[in-house]
């Protein structure tokens, strides 16, 4: 996703005084008393340019003034623009200093030429010009000058760089936000357009309704496909809910909290239900992100352009500047059209422009799968999934991964980066791991995952199942194959080969893991579950866990989600587990890999007491014998104390106060471990040991009341959520009324029941009452 520069850079602060103190004071007088733009113009010239040597103005005051005298209505502006492109060179070579210095020298400066325009009225006075036709009839012959327009958006948006709070000023003005969309459907100023729209809306307090922008779908029906992918930048500013990156890091309470203060849709839902009804959007997005990019420049020559252009990448003034010059030097080629063969001989000087275009589409890309990626996952999720299978993204996605998506592994640049998506990406990297996003919101719990597999391969998953003789799963059967991907591999395939080729440190690994596992969850399918052991899946994860020395806990947690997925109840993935893991040195470091972070790795630990007590009810079964007996992982998880060990590490970790997305799964797993010793009769016995280790650390009722709080928690968050009770039933394979059951079997009140927490808490132990937990919950 696209951040404003504002967001990325700060502003500078105030501007020089020194003997120029007392016309700021006079300025600042009609700034209150609402003179406007004619602040800076009741002040003689004479005097301006007397003050101007000594303030350092740079002759801009008297620029607005000349400005100001030249832009009556109805006049041809002629004049104006020629004020205007001097003051343009001023402002812009001041905003370009800013955006491409050292970031510490950068916070450290003051900018006056911007500061001073907008002291003297610059700022109101372009924002007038540039709505005065909508406000004051025009004589029919008065037109304004396209690139008239383009200076006034250009210096505007340098200014909003440059000086502290002209962004949040122009954000206040809701009738000049709306009306900067109406600007975006000349594709001589959509570009300038749509950076200063996207940089407004990132510091508005309030998110913008697109239904209220005039003409919406007949805006968005008329954008070639440079403008929609233009208008794409702006619309992951208007969809997506606030924080969204960091939504792991927000406590459950405080969102249940704010769930219950804003229970009808948010701004962001009906944006997204405003676009969804827009005819062919959709479809045109699909189009967009799957179109092919000229294939004419060599692979090495184009990825080392991107390399060096990396630095000045990073800004979309500096990419604007350079998208203006391309678009000049080629005006006569279509903005549609992928023909650009005419090039490839031409000297690098003439071909800077056309590979700027391959970054740019490149970049526009990675807005286009965003847009797409929060619009699955929204409420209109199932509208969505029917939308993107029947106008063919995934095929269309495949077809361009191995000339464009996943081309070639770039040595530089590529440090490990987690889950932060502000870190500073070339654009490769990013379009990566959008993609990646993209995959994982699509497979996630989703039938139309299959989608990801070519017909050969949905093939190969109906005689995994013949030959297990199990029924094939629903959505399997009900695919439609017309819109699968083409060609010898599959968009999954395609995936898990360069996984297996990544290096060590990629700052990918996280986002593959993660967009294989979401194929993996829900329903548990054996299917799909060998269709992935026999590519050498599991191998590969545990020569990263064990082999390479992986440190990053959000690559770790990754690996563990998706080995759990990969292994729960399949016996197979047992037997390569422990073909893979047949020393007692790569148990150990297994094991450590796992204590290192219990919350990173309690999936996994859940797989395997899932699966341990599948096997245990199937003892009939040579084949199950024979590897519960063989089997390092299970001997060890069948022990007893080994498990009681999790159990209190799991419940020692958490508590309600900072319980979050990533770390509720640590109160689910413990939860699984107490059913499954229900089922057998053995809860009491979990409990009482639970109560002894409180006595023999000495802190008698801290463990169980911490516990029946989370418990407590439990029924509040879980109770109501339909989304979250079925993963729950799906991947633990436990109706979730049995989850219910036992929570309230535990929270029973009962002191005499051998099954309540309550029962093994000493009176004077016993923390809260329960009015006060129904306060805090």
């Amino acid at each position: 996703m696209a951040t404003s520069v504002e967001s990325d850079f700060p502003r500078a602060r105030g501007a020089r005084k020194g003997r120029n103190g007392n016309i700021l004071i006079r300025i600042r007088q009609s700034q209150i008393t609402g003179r406007g733009m004619s602040r800076g113009t009741q002040i003689p010239e004479a005097l301006l340019q007397e003050r101007d040597s000594r303030a350092r103005w740079h002759g801009v005051p008297v620029y607005v003034q000349k400005l100001y005298d030249s832009s009556h209505p109805n006049s041809d502006l002629s004049q104006s623009h020629g004020v205007l492109k001097e003051l343009s060179s001023l402002l812009s070579m001041e905003a370009m200093s800013f955006v491409t210095e050292d970031r510490k020298t950068a916070q450290e400066s003051t900018f006056p030429n911007t500061y001073t325009f907008d002291l003297f009225g610059g700022v109101d006075l372009l924002v007038e010009i540039l709505m005065r036709p909508t406000l004051i009839p025009q004589r029919k012959n008065t037109k304004m000058n396209d690139n008239l327009v383009k200076d006034c958006l250009s210096v505007l948006y340098n200014c909003c760089i440059c000086t502290e709070g002209v962004t949040k000023s122009l954000a206040a003005r809701n009738d000049f936000v709306l009306f900067l969309f109406t600007l975006m459907t000349n594709k001589k100023t959509c570009l300038q357009t749509a950076t200063l729209i996207e940089d407004i809306l990132g510091v508005r307090k309030e998110m913008i309704h697109l239904e209220d922008v005039p003409n919406l779908p007949a805006l968005v029906q008329s954008f070639d496909q440079q403008q929609l992918a233009n208008f794409c930048r702006i619309l992951s500013v208007t969809i997506s809910e606030p924080d969204v990156d960091n939504d792991d890091k927000h406590t459950l309470l405080a969102k249940n909290a704010q769930q219950k203060k804003n229970a009808s849709p948010s701004r962001a839902e009906i944006n997204q239900v405003t676009l969804l009804n827009i005819p062919g959007f959709i479809e045109r997005l699909c189009k967009l992100a799957t179109r092919k990019v000229s294939e004419v420049m060599g692979t090495s020559n184009f990825l080392q352009e991107l390399e060096d252009w990396y630095s000045w990448l990073d800004n979309a003034l500096v990419l604007n500047a350079l998208m203006q010059m391309a678009n000049e030097e080629a005006e006569h080629s279509s903005t549609e059209s992928s023909d650009e063969s005419t090039l490839a001989a031409s000297p690098l000087r003439h071909r800077l422009p056309q590979s700027m275009k391959m970054v740019h589409e490149i970049m526009y890309k990675v807005e286009v799968l965003y847009v797409l990626c929060v619009l699955l996952m929204g409420r209109q999720r199932n509208q969505v999934h029917k939308m993107l299978a029947e106008f063919r993204l995934i095929p269309g996605l495949n077809n361009l991964f191995d000339k464009l998506i996943w081309r070639k592994y770039t040595t530089s640049n590529h440090v490990l980066h987690g889950q932060n998506q502000n870190c500073d990406c070339s654009p490769e990297i990013s379009f990566k791991i959008q993609f990646l996003r993209l995959l994982q919101s699509f497979s996630d719990h989703h039938e139309n995952k299959y989608l990801l597999l070519n017909t050969q391969e949905l093939n190969e998953l109906s005689a995994i199942s013949l030959k297990a003789n199990i029924p094939e799963v629903e959505a399997l059967v009900n695919t439609d194959r017309s819109l699968v991907c083409d060609g010898k591999k599959g968009l999954l395939t395609r995936l898990l080969t360069v996984m297996k080729r990544e290096p060590p440190d990629s700052s990918f690994r996280f986002w593959q893991a993660r967009a294989v596992e979401s194929f993996l969850r829900g329903t548990t399918s054996y299917a799909d579950q060998i269709f992935l052991l026999k590519r050498g899946l599991l191998e590969h994860i545990l020569s990263c866990i064990i082999d390479s020395g992986c440190r990053s806990r959000d690559v770790l947690q990754s690996y563990f989600d998706l080995l759990g997925e990969l292994m729960k109840f399949n016996l197979d993935a047992f037997k390569r587990f422990n073909r893979y893991v047949n020393t007692e040195e790569k148990f150990q470091i297994f094991l450590t890999q796992i204590n290192s972070s219990l919350v990173d790795s309690n999936m996994l630990v859940r797989c395997i007491v899932l699966s341990l007590d599948r096997f245990q009810s199937q003892m009939e079964d040579i084949k199950v014998v024979e590897v519960l007996s063989e089997c390092c992982l299970l001997s060890y998880m069948s022990r007893v104390e080994n498990r009681l060990t999790f159990l209190f590490r799991l419940i020692n970790i958490i508590n309600v106060q900072t319980l979050t997305q990533e770390n509720v799964s640590c109160l689910n797993t413990s939860l699984v471990v107490l059913m499954l010793a229900r089922r057998k009769g053995k809860l009491p016995f979990y409990l009482n040991a639970l109560r002894e280790k409180e006595y023999a650390e000495k802190y008698p009722g801290c463990l169980l009341n911490n516990f029946h709080n989370l418990l407590r928690f439990w029924q509040c968050h879980y109770l109501n959520k339909d989304k979250d009770s079925t993963s729950l039933e799906n991947s633990s394979c436990i109706s979730f009324s049995y989850w219910k059951e036992t929570v309230s079997v535990l929270l029973s009140p009962d002191r005499t029941s051998p099954c309540a927490i309550a029962s093994y808490i000493d009176e004077a132990y016993k923390e809260l009452d329960t009015d006060q937990m129904e306060d805090a919950f």
